[in-house]
Order: structure tokens, then C-alpha cells, then sequence
């Protein structure tokens, strides 16, 4: 390999580092999954693409239900033109730390790494548009707030390139700070 090629592939491999879960080990309020997403939840987001503009806009509501280590998560997703969508996930805490998870359009298993009020979640959601489904990777990151308040922010990437982001606010009915 030529020097030049050598440092264009160092700098595209640099561009895909990001920081480590556990730089936010010691952050508070520490974030414990299984009792957050316990009971139901509201989340209201966004699509926006590489350039910015927002393309979709959404609510969901999630029904999260727990059985010893296993969290499942009903979301249902509202849409603003209307469609509507419907993903299960269901999560294990392994005994490596890690979350494990799998839902019906996710391929393969997806993983979350817990370190003080941080979650990283990634995974390859397989995206049907136009009658093609795309594997997109995802690489969220979810902070606590507050006992009630969750941010996310997720990175859609195909072939290491992204395409766009995912904003949303999590708030726990029934739930005061």
C-alpha cells in the first residue's frame, strides 16, 4: 500500500473513533435501563439528513415490561404524514455488563454498554424504503437527565458514511423530577 493511501485510510478510520461509555462512568444521575423503560414511556423525535433538514418527524410510545434480567420494549411509532410502525426489542443484561438485544427488524443482536447516566447502543436496523430494505448501522447514545428525562442521539451510517441523525426526548409518565 502507497504511503498516500495509507494516510487517507488513517484519517477515515480516525473520522469513525468516538468517545468511550465509560468516560461517563462517575456522571449522575446513573442510568439503570430496566428501571427507566419500566412501565410506559413517551419519546418525540426527528429524522434529519446529513444536510440538516429535518425529514420526518415522530412520537412514540413505549410499553416496557421486566421479568428478572429480560426487558422487553413495545414502541409504537406515530409518524407526521400519517404511517405508523411497530418494533418489539427484547433485552437481556448479560453477564459481561453488556445489554443484548434483538427485535424483529434489527439484524442480528445489538449492544449497549451502561457507564453512569450513559447508554451506547449499536445495531444494524434493516430500513425498507421503496420496496428495498437497507442495512443501516446505528450507534446511539442515550443520556438520563433526571429520574423522568432521557436524550438520544443516533448516528444512521451505510458503508461508514452517514447519512443522517436521530433526536429524541424521552419522559416517563407519571413521573415527577
Amino acid at each position: 500500500m502507497k504511503l498516500q493511501q495509507m494516510a487517507v485510510l488513517a484519517v477515515l478510520l480516525a473520522g469513525c473513533a468516538g468517545p468511550d461509555v465509560q468516560q461517563y462512568r462517575s456522571v449522575t444521575p446513573a442510568l439503570d435501563l430496566a428501571e427507566y423503560f419500566n412501565g410506559t414511556t413517551d419519546a418525540w423525535g426527528m429524522f434529519q439528513r446529513r444536510n440538516g433538514e429535518v425529514a420526518k418527524r415522530f412520537h412514540v410510545e413505549i410499553i416496557g415490561v421486566q421479568d428478572q434480567n429480560k426487558l422487553t420494549l413495545d414502541e409504537r411509532f406515530h409518524y407526521d404524514d400519517g404511517s405508523k410502525q411497530q418494533r418489539v426489542w427484547h433485552l437481556v443484561r448479560g453477564g459481561d455488563g453488556l445489554w443484548h438485544g434483538t427485535a424483529a427488524d434489527v439484524k442480528g443482536e445489538a449492544q449497549g454498554e451502561v457507564a453512569g447516566n450513559a447508554l451506547r447502543w449499536q445495531y444494524t436496523l434493516l430500513l425498507p424504503v421503496d420496496g428495498t430494505t437497507y442495512e443501516m448501522q446505528f450507534d446511539d447514545w442515550m443520556f438520563l437527565i433526571d429520574r423522568c428525562t432521557m436524550m438520544n442521539r443516533a448516528s444512521m451510517r451505510k458503508f461508514g458514511i452517514e447519512l443522517g441523525q436521530v433526536t429524541l426526548t424521552f419522559r416517563r409518565r407519571a413521573c415527577s423530577p
